[in-house]
């Protein structure tokens, strides 16, 4: 064998090595580069973000906590503040010591040796997770760091692609570092502590120390003991996954950590952390604060997301183009409410329903609401009502407490599994029903559950946790049943000055008597610009915070005077007679689309006599609105006649279907809609036929009052004056008589609406100066009156309108509501004929209909129609003119006035 150091092996190799070292040098020449790019890049960032960042001036005087005011329609009375802290900071000696030192030794050990950023901390996080892959290492952000990132509240990176979420991280990593620098500058190292426990949000609207103490622990911060500000400072993790009411064993186990961290750091002894650590977490004083004191709650609780929506729909940004904070930048928000009108309602609203309640509660005593069954209930109906109180009784503190007790560990695990899953109790009963019956996954993928999450149960079921998770399930709901049903102290709410009473009770006995209590929603709208002057969304927004102002409800009879507008803006007069007998659209009628006859009843039968629209509308006659119906040939004219009024008719539900139903059954009220919507709507007639959408915000200001927002009137005519007029007087008509309008000064009108079993009960009332719209309810459907007397929207709901108009006749400190206003007719001629004898005279009735069968001719058994009653000159009283002689106005008298039926208010369908 040849020598291997040859000269051609030795150029060979030294060929290769040169090219090697080629190679290498032109790698660690582009390695420069990149450094040297990198660092230039990085110092070009620091110089640019550094003017980005807040400056020491505003550092030096920080804004981030200055509450927005909610000022109301007199530019004076602050209603209330939106607020991440109540104005009220701890100073750093009022923090007890041991919670700065659990705070710096979990978060920052190294907080007074480094000056904003930690250059070891964050080598050590990047060894860690790039060269050895250790992942959630964490420990790079200094406390200072973690102060600054607070500054920032407006921070999305949502639907983001992922080269602008890492520039965006890059942008946010960076800014809190230059802004840690910036803090350390101008704060000393107590300031900066202070300033973080200031403004960290706990969560449960405890924004800051102070709030989270009181909130929790029911105690000033000074009287935290050592446990307790432990679980407060491991909040400052994540104060969400490790909230101690949501989450106690976790909330625990992160408590533990900060106590090691703390015996670690010698803070605290050996001895001291074993005893500290078994020690369970007390919230029992856990009490979530909430803005439910002062007028109008309702109103205000829904405040703040209507501000943030508007001023993003309108593209009103801070001078960084971040998004306005309504709790922190200090705004000034002119609101439309009239304090003194927002007080006379709830006064009204107390009033009223303190009176029907107690007649509720005489009408349910010995029943059952959730049990109770009549001729119509099924087994299925009564199964759903009891499952409901199920989720009443798990969605109470009480219960969510006892879960977390016994469930949260095996919860934990399962979570830990399956990426982004958040196990709820009816995943667990899902999986628990699928084992009785192997239709049921079946069954909830054919309701819309998707198979991933179908897929999960099974795997879930499949794995050896799902024993211990159903066991630890069982212990549960023996605890709950237990619990709830042993006597205990407690408050609840009652009609009284405090709105609550201390009382010994059941939980869920609490439960069920809540859930009893009637509802109320009502609005004041002034229909001359569209403002809102008064906002009651339900009976006590500490005890039952869903607003009904905005809730969709079927809105029966309500929805009748939409009708009659319509007929009468198609050439239909008010004196057209009809006969009240069944009425039937039958199949291919008009554009319907009907498949089958369709054949609405009234709730009391049915008088047979003819009755102009007047007094249909007055007894609210399903009869004379599918008449209409019938005569307008289509669903189509009402549904544009209630879109110009400000109803979005093509808006569609959750299950695809229209909120204003195509249907024929529109006209009897079929449609859910708010209070909010009807109210609206409702000012169109009040208005002389123009809509103005309405509105609760008249203008938004900064903190240096300049103007953000100025509400713009949005208004559009809907109606003809002349048919807007008609329908006012028809509207005063059906409360002419009534005793309980007797006593009032103002030109009233309105409407009643009831609907099937008396859920709903609702009244649209009138004047010149306001529109009232008043729904009335139980939250659960079943929870009604049990005969239409008392289920009536006359009994449940037009008392409360009558008893506000009342009082703010009264009232003497309220400009803007005129007792002498009234409606004006239109100058010229009307156009309409209203004056029933007049129609009658003119021949006007024996044409198209009106009155008469559908081909025009005599109406069967050959009886001709018959003329209204004198409604006492009722046209001319609206006028302010001088009445008009008897003869120039008084309709004929009928040979036999139509026999009154039964009184009844609405019958949707019965």
């Amino acid at each position: 064998m040849s020598d291997f150091n040859t000269t051609q092996n030795r150029q060979s190799t030294d060929g290769k090595w040169a090219a090697r070292i080629e190679k290498h040098a032109g790698w660690l020449k582009w390695l420069k580069r990149i450094f040297l790019g990198g660092s230039a890049f990085l110092l070009l960032s620091i110089i640019f973000f550094w003017f980005m960042t807040p400056s020491f001036k505003k550092l030096e005087d920080p804004s981030l906590n200055l509450a927005s005011e909610v000022i109301a329609g007199d530019d004076t009375t602050v209603l209330g503040r939106l607020y991440i802290q109540n104005r009220a900071p701890v100073h750093f000696e009022n923090i007890p010591k041991h919670v700065v030192k659990a705070l710096l030794a979990t978060e920052d050990s190294r907080f007074y040796e480094h000056s904003g950023v930690d250059p070891e901390a964050l080598l050590r996080v990047f060894a860690k997770t790039f060269l050895m892959g250790q992942s959630g290492q964490g420990g790079g952000s200094t406390l200072s760091m973690q102060t600054a990132k607070l500054l920032y509240s407006d921070r999305d990176m949502k639907n983001k692609n992922v080269i602008s979420k890492a520039f965006l991280y890059y942008y946010y990593k960076l800014s809190e570092m230059i802004t840690a620098v910036k803090l350390e500058r101008a704060y000393t190292k107590e300031e900066i502590i202070t300033m973080y426990l200031n403004t960290y949000d706990f969560g449960f609207n405890a924004h800051g120390i102070r709030a989270a103490s009181e909130v929790y622990f029911g105690k000033a911060p000074e009287q935290l003991n050592f446990e307790e500000g432990a679980t407060l400072v491991g909040m400052c993790n994540n104060s969400s996954r490790y909230n101690p009411v949501k989450y106690n064993e976790r909330s625990k186990t992160r408590r533990n950590l900060v106590l090691q961290r703390c015996r670690e750091q010698n803070v605290i002894t050996e001895r001291q952390y074993n005893d500290l650590r078994i020690k369970n977490l007390d919230i029992t004083k856990f009490k979530n604060r909430t803005h439910n004191d002062g007028l109008a709650t309702y109103f205000r609780s829904t405040l703040a997301d209507s501000v943030k929506s508007l001023l993003k729909t309108i593209n009103v940004t801070k001078a960084d183009g971040s998004n306005y904070d309504v709790y922190r930048d200090g705004l000034k928000i002119y609101t439309t409410i009239d304090p003194e009108m927002q007080r006379l309602a709830e006064e009204s609203m107390l009033e009223h329903m303190k009176q029907l309640q107690a007649k509720f509660f005489q009408v349910w005593r010995g029943k059952d609401p959730w049990t109770y069954r009549d001729a119509d209930d099924t087994d299925e109906q009564i199964k759903m009502r009891l499952g409901r109180l199920d989720d009443q009784i798990r969605g109470s503190e009480r219960y969510l407490l006892l879960r977390n007790l016994y469930l949260d560990k095996a919860i934990d695990v399962v979570e830990e599994d399956f990426e982004e899953l958040v196990l709820t109790d009816k995943d667990v009963i899902n999986m628990l029903r699928q084992e009785r019956d192997a239709k049921t996954f079946a069954n909830l993928v054919k309701d819309g559950m998707s198979n991933k999450k179908i897929d999960i149960y099974k795997s879930i079921m499949g794995r050896k946790y799902w024993a211990t998770l159903k066991k630890q399930w069982n212990t549960l709901q023996t605890i709950v049943k237990t619990d709830f049903n042993k006597p205990a102290k407690m408050k609840v709410f009652a009609y009284n000055s405090a709105g609550e009473k201390d009382t010994t009770m059941t939980p869920l006995d609490s439960i069920r008597y809540h859930r009893m209590h009637l509802q109320l929603g009502s609005l004041g709208i002034d229909p001359s610009n569209g403002f809102i002057k008064f906002w009651v969304g339900g009976i006590g927004h500490k005890y039952f915070q869903v607003d009904h102002t905005r809730l969709d409800r079927q809105v029966g009879s309500t929805f009748k005077p939409f009708i009659y507008a319509t007929a009468i803006y198609n050439g239909i007069s008010p004196c057209t007679n009809v006969l009240d007998v069944p009425q039937t659209i039958a199949v291919g009628e008009g554009s319907f689309g009907l498949i089958q006859p369709w054949t609405p009843k009234n709730s009391e039968g049915y008088s047979g006599s003819y009755m102009t629209l007047w007094d249909a509308l007055k007894e609210s006659r399903n009869t004379a609105s599918v008449y209409l119906m019938k005569r307008l040939g289509s669903t189509q004219p009402v549904r544009e006649i209630v879109r110009e009024m400000g109803i979005d008719v093509d808006a569609k539900r959750a299950n695809g279907s229209l909120r204003v139903p195509k249907s024929p059954s529109i006209c009897l009220g079929s449609a859910d809609l708010s209070v909010h919507e009807m109210a609206g709507a409702f000012t169109t007639f009040a208005n002389n036929g123009v809509f103005l959408k309405p509105s609760f915000i008249r203008k938004i200001t900064d903190k240096s009052g300049r103007i953000l927002y100025q509400n713009m009137p949005q208004k559009k005519n809907a109606l003809p004056e002349n048919a807007a007029f008609v329908m006012q007087q028809m509207l005063k008509y059906n409360v002419r008589g009534s005793k309980s309008f007797k006593d009032l000064k103002s030109e009233v009108g309105g409407k009643t609406g009831t609907t099937n079993d008396f859920r709903d009960g609702w009244f649209m009332g009138i004047t010149p100066n306001l529109v009232v719209g008043t729904w009335t309810g139980g939250e659960d459907q079943w929870m009604r009156f049990l005969r239409i007397d008392e289920g009536q929207g006359a009994y449940m709901a037009r008392p409360f309108f009558v008893k506000v108009i009342g009082k703010l006749e009264k009232s003497t400190t309220i400009p803007s509501f005129n007792v002498e206003k009234r409606f004006v007719k239109p100058v010229g001629d009307l156009g309409i004929t209203i004056n029933c004898g007049d129609y009658y005279d003119s021949g006007e009735s024996s044409g198209g209909g009106s009155g008469t069968d559908e081909e025009g001719g005599n109406t069967e058994g050959g009886q001709q129609p018959q003329q209204p009653i004198n409604r006492d000159q009722f046209q001319d009283e609206t006028e302010q003119k001088p009445a008009p002689t008897p003869s120039a106005t008084a309709p004929a008298k009928p040979k036999s006035a139509p026999a009154k039926p039964k009184a009844a208010d609405d019958g949707f369908g019965n």
